[in-house]
């Protein structure tokens, strides 16, 4: 139990009724800058600690992930809320067993507050979100996608802005989310050929004037939290090019296509140039 008095809310609903979509607005809503969702300690637009369940391979390894089953998920969690000393915490579950078990895991006061779901939502609404999580897959965590796109690298994720009128004369409800499609998805997984990436290297190289041809592409992919690849490419220059300036811009280029066509993070590039392209006149 932590040493400073902490109120604990939880926040109820079945998966994929719309739970983190409408979590900030009940944490806003109570006066509670806190939120446990999913593996993650949230605040406002920012993942202080933990790693996102929807990360796990399995179904089985999400719900325990979000359940914080590990000695190192617990002791991580409980680092920074020793630090940060919140007056209160809202945590997302699917039932008021999973939020208790949660709380109990993460040494936190017992529950005082539950709101569910039913309380605001609509049956309309919660039918409309359970539609799109059977089929496109699709899951929302509570933080922009700046937030995350380092640590979700190879997911299809795109950013969700809310605006709500609060009424007449105060200040709108203003919110941006991220949409994913997990890796337990039920539409299955996907996969990304290498070849893939060469072509885009390749294509984005005959856009980059100074470049005479790229003879070698190496790609090699990471597996783990942080995923994302290692490309070692190389090139020959026109004569006549700076050749700092020209792999520069070739580098900035490969990046932003990579990253926008394919999800996936460049962790690191390297671009050696082996020769100088000359044509006699």
């Amino acid at each position: 139990m932590f040493e400073h008095k902490m109120k604990t809310y939880a926040f109820v609903g079945p998966s994929g009724t719309g739970k983190s979509y409408r979590a900030q607005m009940v944490a806003n809503e109570n006066g509670i800058k806190y939120i446990i969702d999913d593996g993650l300690l949230i605040s406002e637009n920012e993942v202080l600690a933990g790693i996102s369940a929807k990360k796990a391979p399995t179904k089985i390894e999400t719900v325990r992930n979000a359940l914080f089953s590990t000695e190192e998920q617990k002791k991580e969690i409980k680092k920074v809320i020793k630090k940060l000393k919140p007056e209160s915490i809202l945590i997302l579950g699917t039932s008021d067993e999973m939020v208790k078990r949660i709380a109990a895991n993460l040494d936190f006061p017992e529950i005082s507050k539950t709101i569910y779901i039913t309380d605001v939502a609509t049956e309309e609404e919660m039918e409309m979100a359970r539609k799109i999580r059977v089929t496109q897959g699709k899951h929302v965590i509570p933080v922009p996608t700046f937030a995350i796109k380092k640590d979700f690298s190879g997911y299809l994720l795109d950013p969700l802005q809310i605006f709500k009128s609060t009424g007449k004369g105060k200040a709108p409800y203003i919110s941006e989310k991220s949409i994913i499609r997990p890796t337990f998805s039920y539409l299955g997984n996907f996969e990304i050929s290498d070849i893939v990436f060469k072509q885009i290297i390749e294509c984005v190289a005959t856009k980059v004037e100074g470049i005479y041809k790229i003879p070698r592409i190496i790609v090699k992919k990471h597996e783990g939290y942080n995923d994302g690849m290692y490309i070692y490419i190389e090139a020959i220059i026109e004569f006549g090019f700076n050749i700092n300036e020209t792999m520069s811009r070739l580098k900035s280029l490969i990046i932003k296509e990579i990253e926008n066509l394919t999800a996936m993070n460049v962790l690191n590039m390297e671009i050696t140039v082996k020769g100088v392209h000359y044509e006699k006149k």
